[in-house]
């Protein structure tokens, strides 16, 4: 006997039953009205993939295999700004811009970060003056801060946290510093500051 492998479609056919035929392209399909709804071939299972429902992890073991990018159809190309919106939540058709970096720390004493975004550390350069290092840099100098602090209990209002513009602003960190009513620089217990590019 020879080594070709004879194919076998066995089709639910809605008017004739089960038919079984066979060609020479050595494929098992199995087939509904005319339709393959799976097969096998020499490499394994072959089929329509939107035929494959309620599946449960406890049936998905090992690892699957890469996919080609070439193989996605569908898709958009890209985010527009109505994607952006729905996806913070949004209402309106102004853009929504995405805050780079944020800090909330304490200024007083030992410096400590409470909580951040994209900030590494905090340089204490003196009395209300600091340095906000980011862990990724800046895609330039053209940013925006905002600046907000707590003042120490019983002091006066109008605290300022401000931006220090020395020499200029850089990509890798921002100086601020924190004023308190009297114009004086004071060391504040709560600082933050958020940057948008």
């Amino acid at each position: 006997m020879g080594d070709s492998i004879m194919a076998t479609i066995i089709n639910a056919d809605t008017s004739d039953g089960l038919k079984i035929t066979s060609d020479t392209s050595g494929l098992i399909e199995f087939q509904s009205a005319g339709v393959t709804k799976a097969g096998v071939n020499a490499t394994g299972l072959t089929g329509n993939g939107s035929q494959l429902t309620a599946l449960t992890s406890a049936n998905l073991t090992g690892d699957l295999p890469a996919i080609s990018g070439a193989n996605l159809t569908g898709l958009p190309a890209g985010y527009t700004d109505s994607d952006a919106l729905t996806l913070f939540n949004a209402s309106g058709s102004a853009p929504v811009y995405a805050c780079r970096a944020w800090v909330n720390f304490n200024g007083t004493g030992t410096v400590a970060i409470r909580d951040s975004g994209n900030v590494s550390s905090i340089t204490d350069n003196g009395t209300g003056f600091y340095t906000i290092n980011y862990t990724t840099a800046m895609p330039d100098t053209n940013y925006s801060t905002i600046g907000t602090i707590q003042k120490q209990s019983g002091a006066g209002v109008l605290c300022i946290c401000s931006v220090v513009q020395s020499p200029v602003y850089n990509t890798n960190s921002t100086k601020v510093a924190t004023t308190n009513a009297s114009g004086a620089f004071e060391d504040m217990p709560i600082v933050c500051v958020s940057i948008f590019r």
